[in-house]
């Protein structure tokens, strides 16, 4: 497989997508972005703009079965499996239990929904830290102990991988436990999603679903194997180059979002990005590359990227965003601005 193949499978997964969920091509793009950099993907927005239909959606274009389930190395692994997240999960409920057998007299392992593909963590935010921390532990370790034995969730050897989609409301304050920063790092990207931006998009929208009594993502067929993605992750990892330009350029563009070393940026940020936030955004601007058709990443990847994958990662200046009303909106545009300042002073 070469660049090209990464390209034009993944180009035709988005315009599929695309004509079922209409109006978020870009958003669909960065989540594929987040898939092929083999990293997590959290969706923030209001209910009711398809959230979880853009997650079963692109299940069922990969080729995988979201009611099926798939045996290996004697593990049972769902095709696609979504979690509602409440006050009243338990981890075990996400990572599974030991169950006693009377029959047998032993203790047997009963795995939770997290053994699966593509993992849909619905409204994260609302189960306690304890639960949250049980995912979040999974997502960055790729396994999960139940007992004294410890199962893997990914297995690349054996093409299975393991992709996280949460997504949070961030609008509810009652009854919900949001994320702190440390844990939010483990997602590759943030994804804002809003409203339909224009008219003709909410339009189309409506006439999509005029005539169904079924979602449109029924009809999609698979455009690929589950495969492609382990392919692909390995053609990104190895065969897109990244310049010494570019390496310079994410490299002072991460350091640059610290107050300590650039004292202007303070307007906007109180604790900049960490090395780890330089390793996702590196990744991610590879894999972006490799969507267009590139082998090589270019700035202007580097700075498409940059919003999904920092705008978690830094903590915005408190007194700017109170000054904007304190809101989620505040919060985000002030984030918004300094990455703009950045990207324009460091060119």
């Amino acid at each position: 497989m070469e660049v090209d193949d990464v390209k034009n499978t993944g180009i035709e997964i988005v315009n599929v997508l695309s004509k079922a969920i209409i109006g978020y091509r870009d958003e669909l793009l960065f989540i594929l972005t987040a898939l092929l950099a083999n990293g997590h993907i959290l969706l923030e927005g209001v209910p009711g703009i398809a959230k979880t239909t853009l997650a079963r959606g692109l299940t069922k274009l990969l080729g995988i079965k979201d009611k099926g389930e798939v045996v290996i190395d004697g593990i049972v692994y769902k095709g696609f499996s979504r979690i509602q997240f409440t006050p009243d999960l338990m981890p075990s409920d996400i990572t599974g239990s030991l169950i006693f057998n009377p029959l047998k007299k032993t203790f047997e392992p009963r795995l939770g929904p997290i053994f699966a593909y593509i993992v849909l963590a619905d409204e994260i935010n609302r189960a306690t830290p304890r639960t949250q921390s049980a995912l979040l532990q999974a997502m960055q370790e790729r396994e999960v102990t139940i007992g004294d034995k410890t199962y893997p969730l990914e297995i690349r050897s054996k093409k299975k991988f393991f992709f996280v989609i949460a997504t949070q409301n961030p609008i509810e304050q009652e009854g919900t436990y949001p994320l702190p920063e440390a844990q939010l790092d483990r997602f590759l990207m943030r994804i804002i999603m809003d409203y339909p931006s224009s008219l003709e998009d909410e339009k189309n929208i409506y006439k999509l679903h005029a005539y169904r009594l079924t979602e449109p993502i029924e009809d999609l067929e698979p455009i690929t194997e589950p495969e492609w993605i382990i392919y692909s992750q390995e053609v990104i990892a190895k065969k897109v180059f990244v310049p010494d330009e570019v390496l310079d350029y994410l490299t002072r563009l991460i350091r640059s979002t610290r107050p300590e070393i650039m004292e202007p940026i303070g307007k906007y940020f109180e604790l900049g990005a960490s090395p780890r936030a330089g390793i996702s955004l590196l990744k991610a601007a590879k894999a972006y590359a490799a969507l267009r058709g590139s082998s090589t990443v270019e700035v202007d990847d580097v700075n498409r990227v940059l919003f999904p994958v920092l705008n978690h990662r830094v903590i915005p200046n408190i007194d700017t965003v109170v000054e904007r009303g304190g809101t989620f909106k505040a919060r985000i545009s002030v984030i918004r601005e300094g990455l703009d300042f950045l990207k324009k002073n460091l060119l």
